[in-house]
């Protein structure tokens, strides 16, 4: 998955690229890459609903709505059949853990 999302992001902002890049290195390695980084994005939404809302976590916040459209993308990409399903459920309860 590494070389597909670095071939996604490599025009973005390069502190973008680099927080995208350290959440996923600890993304969960089961299931497709779509429900990785959609689980991913969960957990880092989470954190930042959970934290003191400042500034800090502006970064996060941006990485997230990234990874959310990154595993539209590779929803799209792989099985563009279950596209609205797979958004439908992010907007849910999201996908399950592999």
């Amino acid at each position: 998955m590494a070389d597909w999302l670095d071939a996604r992001i490599r025009h973005a902002p390069p502190v973008l690229r680099q927080r995208i890049a350290e959440l996923a290195a600890g993304s969960p390695r089961g299931g497709s890459p779509a429900d990785a980084l959609a689980i991913l994005a969960r957990e880092v939404v989470t954190r930042v609903a959970q934290s003191s809302g400042d500034r800090s976590v502006a970064l996060d916040l941006l990485a997230a709505d990234a990874l959310i459209t990154l595993a539209l993308l590779a929803q799209a990409e792989t099985e563009p059949s279950r596209l609205t399903e797979f958004a439908q459920q992010l907007l849910t309860a999201g996908p399950a853990r592999a």
